[in-house]
């Protein structure tokens, strides 16, 4: 018996109602009426014989069999997509200049750099680890062509990606961290530092006394001094040592504000694998980010 061919446009459209969350923003988002998208769901139901959706109250759940589809649906649009960009790839060619904060470069990065790599095999990707604001300033210099940043949304080239909750972060095993009539020991970054800032802001807002116990400009350095038990710090969830923990108000702490992560492409020059670039770098931070 041979087994149909499943219809890679209805595929997509099932992948983004689950993205978006509803049939009609999903046929906003590939081109197509709502009936149509609606059409292509059915037509995969009935490719499969069994139904990919099921009522719940007033919304539509996937059924055990619309989960397992839209595993296998994710993949296959994955490897149909790389494919098509790797055709695209091959005649980009030059070097991309990308700057990053350590947050990132340890966790994801390599992987959006390798999906990266295989579809466009003649460019040159030149990435450097660096504080926020000086990725900036290297980028108003001329010295990159994209960076990801995070607490810079209100620049004009900023390409929101996401917004990161910030969270107070401790050795592992830290139970109560605040004692009355005790400053608070801090690790923070030297100034100038938006985490610190915002730290120290959350403090004496909740009058908090505190001390600055640790001071540095590298993140490893930080992470270090912090799992030695030098004082606490901040910064977002992304890329925390298995050996430190996240804190909050049932540490005593207090709550602190939100980042925005953004791309800040370079305005000098136009730079098609820059572009290309920019596109994996969001999707891989969206896809590792939980977003």
């Amino acid at each position: 018996m041979s087994l149909p061919n499943l219809d890679m446009d209805a595929l997509r459209t099932l992948v983004a109602i689950l993205q978006l969350g509803s049939l009609g923003r999903a046929a906003e988002k590939i081109g197509r009426s709502q009936s149509a998208a609606s059409q292509q769901i059915k037509k995969l139901e009935s490719q499969l014989g069994q139904p990919l959706f099921r009522k719940r109250g007033r919304s539509m759940v996937l059924t055990e069999t619309g989960e397992l589809v839209h595993s296998y649906a994710r993949r296959m649009l994955e490897l149909n997509d790389e494919a098509v960009r790797s055709v695209a790839g091959m005649s980009v060619e030059g070097v991309v200049r990308f700057g990053l904060p350590g947050d990132f470069a340890e966790t994801w990065l390599p992987a959006a750099l390798g999906q990266f790599k295989r579809a466009h095999p003649a460019v040159r990707v030149d990435v450097e680890v660096e504080r926020n604001g000086v990725l900036l300033e290297r980028l108003d210099r001329g010295e990159f062509d994209l960076v990801l940043a995070m607490g810079h949304g209100s620049r004009a080239d900023a390409r929101r990606v996401a917004t990161l909750p910030m969270t107070w972060i401790g050795p592992a095993g830290t139970d109560a961290v605040v004692k009355a009539g005790v400053p608070l020991d801090l690790a923070l970054y030297n100034p100038p530092c938006f985490f610190r800032r915002a730290g120290i802001e959350a403090l004496d807002h909740a009058s908090m006394p505190w001390r600055l116990a640790y001071a540095t400009a590298s993140l490893q350095s930080l992470w270090a001094g912090v799992a030695a038990g030098l004082g606490i710090t901040l910064r977002t969830t992304a890329g925390i040592p298995p050996s430190l923990v996240r804190l909050d108000e049932r540490h005593g702490l207090p709550p602190l504000p939100v980042v925005e992560l953004c791309l800040h492409a370079a305005q000098h020059t136009a730079n098609p694998a820059s572009g290309q670039l920019e596109r994996v770098v969001i999707d891989h931070a969206i896809g590792n980010l939980g977003l």
